[in-house]
């Protein structure tokens, strides 16, 4: 179409070493003539006296920029001062922090989306954080738009999680780098150019698709490039350019090409696990059919049978099966809110989905990643479970302490069979800075003792079968160091014990939400939650890999 390329500059952690980012900016413009736009990710401003000299002779007007240049958010408590507020707004001549988060797009439509900061890791979500709402409301306005294809240019601080897979490595320790809401972020928007920082080095993956070959249309490709901290003495890339002609200018045969060096989709994962999810859905469909138990495919176009007018099928069919349970999964004999193929289910809380149990936010969660692992059948208790499901229980108990242990935190389960119709096992984080293991046990022990309740130790192989025959009551607990204890419930037992042990100034100091009743969130915030927390929980999720 004729349409004249946009001269971009992007760049890594400012740190407040703002003289020699536009120093640099003016040799590069005196060389390869004047750039339309910088971008800069991560930390801009700095926390030393020379920093905070230095900016303060561009807010004065003592000295200016030499490019219109977007800056983003605070990415630390330190920095949080420079900003006046969330929104974004004019810091100094040329120099604009784009705001919380958001979509930017320029009078040649080039667009831009962007979120400041880091991912929160507590509730309410620092002011240099940003929480699953507010990638929610940047996400959903754009892809609910049918015309939607992508984002020219996505601006994170954080790196996405996993970017790497399917590429060349970068120079950082991968085990502990980026988040997984970001990559989630990445996976939605499609971003042609995807710039973060924070982590120091320079890292440029090879392009990416967007599309499963063979399977949909050809998109374009994506690229993530991660940028050094300015002045690094060892020299890495902080600065980036490259020239773009905005999306919506494009001929669909142009934007689409495929370099030779094209991989898949580090966030490949992420679609598998949205096409369980829709699949979800069609549980209802389980409590019109209780001697089987089956999943759908939504991917495959369900085709009718040549019936009717032109061969056309006129009735409503259920999707194709993709596979069903040998044995039937226990059936209640009324309404029940955790069998999974009932419709009372709140499907928007589930998180995993195995053979024969699944993994869901636990409604009036104690903390964000409190959740429930259950049975999809309809069983009581843990003694009434068959071996095959105890199995693949213990792999979900497995699988969610490992997650809990990469974020620095102790796993808790219990479990209340009394006045309790189906199965819950309660798995609660306790980070590891607020107290030992020792410290929960004893917090379980003493409250137990003040209600005159003698909750005692056992051995740690012990099968609850062998003390708690089916139809007995019980309340039990097991620690991360494999410890278990136990007590066989006589009567009175109080509902929230396991949560008000929890709960307590001992242990997390949150004794406001010790009643889940008391903790209760909108749908739209429980969907922000598991939203975010299925996609944490991904690089953990054995099902995805079944």
């Amino acid at each position: 179409m004729g349409e004249k390329p946009l001269k971009i500059l992007a760049c890594g952690d400012v740190e407040g070493s703002i003289n020699a980012v536009f120093n640099r900016v003016r040799t590069i413009q005196k060389k390869s003539g004047q750039f339309d736009l910088l971008l800069c990710v991560g930390n801009f401003f700095g926390s030393s006296p020379g920093a905070q000299a230095e900016w303060q002779e561009y807010k004065s007007g003592a000295k200016k920029a030499p490019i219109h240049t977007y800056i983003l958010g605070a990415a630390s408590q330190e920095t949080l001062r420079f900003f006046p507020s969330a929104d974004g707004c004019e810091l100094a001549d040329n120099i604009t922090y784009l705001g919380r988060r958001g979509v930017f797009t320029g009078a040649s439509g080039l667009q831009i989306a962007y979120v400041s900061g880091r991912e929160g890791q507590q509730d309410p979500t620092p002011a240099h954080c940003f929480s699953p709402k507010d990638l929610t409301q940047l996400v959903e306005p754009l892809i609910s738009n049918n015309q939607f294809r992508g984002v020219d240019i996505l601006l994170t601080s954080q790196w996405p999680r996993g970017v790497w897979q399917y590429a060349n490595s970068p120079e950082v320790n991968t085990k502990f780098c980026g988040t997984t809401s970001i990559s989630h972020l990445a996976y939605k928007l499609k971003p042609r150019y995807h710039f973060a920082a924070v982590e120091g080095v320079h890292y440029e993956r090879l392009p990416y698709r967007n599309h499963v070959v063979l399977q949909e249309n050809t998109q374009h490709v994506s690229r993530f490039i991660a940028l050094a901290t300015v002045n690094n003495p060892e020299k890495r890339k902080y600065l980036y350019a490259f020239n773009i002609i905005p999306m919506k200018s494009m001929e669909a045969s142009e934007l689409v090409k495929q370099p030779q060096d094209v991989t898949e989709s580090p966030y490949s994962r992420m679609s598998v696990m949205e096409r369980v999810l829709k699949c979800f859905v069609y549980c209802v469909y389980l409590s019109q059919e209780p001697a089987s138990q089956f999943f759908f495919d939504l991917g495959k176009k369900q085709r009718g049978g040549g019936r009717g007018q032109g061969g056309r099928d006129t009735h409503t069919h259920p999707p194709t099966p993709l596979y069903t349970h040998p044995h039937p999964h226990p059936q209640p004999s009324g309404p029940c809110w955790f069998c999974l193929a009932s419709p009372q289910v709140e499907k928007h809380l589930v998180i995993s989905i195995g053979t024969h149990c699944y993994l869901a936010l636990a409604k009036g969660s104690l903390t964000p990643q409190h959740v429930l692992v259950l049975p999809i059948g309809h069983y009581q208790s843990v003694v009434e479970l068959s071996s095959e499901v105890v199995k693949e229980l213990d792999r979900y108990k497995m699988a969610v302490r490992t997650f809990y242990k990469s974020k620095g935190q102790r796993c808790v389960l219990f479990e209340r069979n009394y006045h309790s119709q189906h199965l819950q096992i309660q798995v609660v984080p306790v980070p590891e800075d607020k107290c030992t293991t020792e410290d929960i046990k004893e917090a379980f022990m003493l409250q137990a003792q003040e209600q005159n309740m003698e909750l005692m130790e056992i051995p740690q192989h012990t099968d609850l079968k062998q003390i708690a025959p089916p139809g007995t009551p019980y309340f039990y607990v097991e620690l991360d160091s494999g410890e278990k204890l136990f007590y066989r419930i006589q009567k009175n037992f109080p509902l929230q014990f396991g949560r008000e042990v929890l709960a307590s100034e001992a242990l997390l100091n949150i004794p406001e939400r010790a009643d889940w009743r008391e903790c209760k969130q909108t749908p739209e915030e429980e969907e922000g939650l598991s939203k975010q927390l299925r996609n944490d929980f991904q690089p953990y999720d054995f099902a995805l890999e079944d």
